[in-house]
């Protein structure tokens, strides 16, 4: 007798699965609606979302094991924005359990995404390359195909559910595959395989990257070129520069192969934002295109920063990173920040002339000349030596990138692709670790993620790492196979003021260590409420949440006696040997509080914090002062002491003349000494 139904009893079969299909997701939909109605919590049943190899598609080469399944936390209601109503039906709920988990065979790498992370643009939604997912998804639901994939797909182990098509573009979308999920769910789930994302493109993360295209086999510096903008200065300052540069060949080649690693990614944003090349060069003469620069005045990264403006367009500074180091966010705010000055001064040379010196000082510039009737142009107004050699420095430059044989210099080979891919961390990592996985040494690992001064990478304060084209794919394949332990340290919040050795007590590692890994100078207290970076125990394995990563600080205090803060404002010779005798304090510890060297010679007008101490001392002529204000004898501050002294004796005539009782005691003076 022949087993197989015929003509009739298909049609019959087809009819029967197609009402119970139907069924279903009346079911399934009348579900969640309720429960959104609902104002008691009613959870939606957990699913099994099958995605089927399409019709006719062969498996992987080589791969003659089962589909692996993956799974992820997920519900109907969270998928059912990926997922059409029409494709629901196929999903049925699993006996027996109660977890709320949808899980589903799926190729390896192609992770299922569910709806919620989508729409928060944290995890994007992979595209379908095959047609034939497109096929499933735009078959109609009643039509005599769909019920025949239907009974195919239940007589067949391991059935899927395609996602359905985009309509407006006629492609589909999918295969649905579970990613490494963030946050706290991410710490449920202690495996290297969901570490990271796939690597993407720093600008266009959706966009395909390739070395093989024609486009990145042309010269990047002739991309340059041909950008430019910018009208050209010609001058004795800018001479003076190009001779500077010339004269010095090995210098231009240490800053050219070292920007040679970041150029691409700049010049894509500036392309981006419609902005003359000139401005990618401007790392050039900030910083020789060394992130890792800090300048006497507390300028950091290759575009430097200083911490009031960093802040000022979100570049993050805590314990664990300072985004005025990381090539991505730094470049991004270098270029917000010239775009509004552009649009505040309507001109480039006055935007970079703000960018040096500063908006206001800038405007009361033009404001003055104005004022004056005379010209408001870059040239006619009156600024400091550095503003006025600033735009002929980035002259000399762009002549040089221009035309660099006219001065017997020669520029390293950069092609038109990226130097480096963004991979997502969804997962606290040692830096060593990483570096080691990806194929680098740390300190080109570090040149590339300068941000991450610490040991460890912290997923929920760091949301990617770069790394070079071909280390990028191997750092990935490497971490899915690595099966250690991932990091090393943890953060620990202070709970009262501790001295760096008890506190290394109370962890279990050596005061040296403690202070190496946390930068923590000699005689200095931690403050309570500081964090601190730690080795992990048996007790605290788990990821450093969001707030700590985001929000962590640490605050020091001198270890000895009470001490006052005091904020100098430096002369022009002011160096930290001369502002270290003046208020009789150690260079070296002056040096620590700042944090530049004992070699540094500060600028006009910078602010030096001074720890002095706050009790008094006689001197030798009688009155009080304070030990640790060793006034000025010279100068501007000599002139300021003479007239306070000439207030103070009229004050205390004065006194004198009322009587005993009208004398005020005698006590230092609260403000700092000698300061403008």
């Amino acid at each position: 007798m022949n087993s197989h139904p015929t003509g009739h009893g298909r049609t019959r079969l087809a009819g029967v699965l197609q009402t119970l299909t139907l069924a279903a997701v009346v079911i399934l939909l009348a579900g969640c609606a309720s429960s959104k109605r609902s104002t008691s919590p009613i959870e939606a049943p957990p699913l099994i979302i099958e995605v089927p190899r399409a019709a006719g598609a062969a498996p992987d080469a080589g791969n003659t094991e089962a589909t692996p399944r993956v799974t992820t936390v997920a519900t109907l209601e969270e998928l059912v924005a990926v997922v059409e109503p029409g494709q629901v039906a196929a999903a049925t709920a699993s006996p027996g359990r109660n977890d709320g988990v949808v899980t589903g065979p799926a190729r390896t790498g192609s992770p299922l995404v569910p709806a919620k992370l989508v729409e928060r643009g944290e995890v994007p939604l992979p595209v379908q390359a095959g047609a034939s997912a497109a096929n499933a998804g735009t078959a109609g639901a009643g039509s005599a195909s769909a019920s025949a994939a239907s009974q195919a797909a239940s007589a067949t182990p391991g059935n899927q559910v395609t996602a359905p098509a985009d309509r407006s573009q006629g492609a589909a979308i999918g295969p649905l595959v579970a990613p490494p999920l963030p946050g706290d769910q991410a710490n449920q789930l202690p495996t290297a395989a969901n570490a990271v994302g796939g690597p993407t493109d720093t600008v266009e993360p959706q966009a395909p990257v390739s070395t093989e295209d024609a486009q990145a086999h042309t010269d990047l510096w002739d991309r340059v070129r041909d950008n430019f903008a910018m009208p050209d200065m010609d001058g004795k300052l800018v001479r003076n520069h190009e001779q500077w540069y010339r004269s010095r060949p090995d210098y231009v080649q240490r800053m050219t192969e070292r920007g040679s690693r970041y150029l691409y990614h700049i010049v894509e944003e500036v392309t981006r934002r419609g902005m003359p090349s000139e401005l990618a060069l401007l790392p050039f003469i900030e910083s020789a295109f060394n992130p890792q620069a800090m300048s006497s005045a507390k300028a950091s990264g290759m575009w430097q920063f200083i911490p009031s403006t960093g802040r000022n367009f979100d570049l993050k500074q805590n314990v664990f990173r300072d985004d005025r180091r990381d090539v991505l966010a730094s470049t991004r705010a270098a270029l917000d920040y010239l775009s509004k000055l552009h649009g505040m001064f309507g001109d480039w040379r006055l935007a970079l002339a703000a960018y040096n010196w500063g908006e206001g000082n800038v405007g009361r510039a033009i404001a003055r000349n104005k004022r004056a009737r005379k010209s408001t142009r870059y040239e006619d107004l009156r600024m400091p030596a550095e503003t006025r050699n600033y735009l002929p420095k980035l002259q000399a430059v762009k002549n040089i990138v221009a035309d660099p044989e006219k001065f017997g210099l020669t520029l390293p080979e950069l092609r038109n692709h990226p130097y480096f891919l963004s991979v997502p961390i969804y997962r606290d990592i040692d830096v060593d670790l990483a570096a080691e996985l990806a194929l680098l040494d740390v300190e080109e690992f570090r040149t590339l993620n300068p941000s991450m001064d610490k040991p460890v990478i912290l997923a929920a304060g760091t949301p990617q790492v770069l790394l070079p084209y071909d280390n990028a794919d191997e750092f990935v394949r490497n971490l899915a196979a690595y099966t250690g332990p991932l990091a090393s340290w943890t953060a620990w919040q202070v709970t009262r003021t501790l001295k760096p050795a008890d506190a290394a007590k109370l962890i279990g590692v050596s005061e040296d260590k403690l202070r190496s890994v946390n930068h923590i100078p000699q005689r200095m207290l931690i403050k309570s409420g500081s964090v601190l970076l730690v080795p992990r125990d048996d007790d605290h394995q788990g990821d450093v949440s969001e707030h700590m990563a985001e929000h962590a600080q640490m605050v020091l205090q001198p270890d000895g006696p009470l001490l006052r803060r005091v904020v100098y404002r430096t002369g022009r010779a002011d160096t930290v040997t001369s502002v270290a005798r003046r208020y009789r304090v150690a260079p070296s510890l002056l040096a620590q509080w700042n944090k530049v060297t004992t070699s540094t010679q500060f600028s006009a007008g910078q602010q030096v914090v001074v720890y002095v101490p706050s009790v008094t001392t006689k001197v030798a002529r009688g009155g009080i002062r304070n030990r640790g204000a060793h006034a000025a004898k010279s100068g501007v501050r000599g002139k300021a002491a003479t007239r306070s002294a000439g207030k103070s004796s009229v004050k205390a005539a004065a006194a004198k003349r009322a009587g005993p009782r009208a004398a005020a005691p005698r006590t230092a003076s609260t403000n700092p000494p000698a300061t403008r």
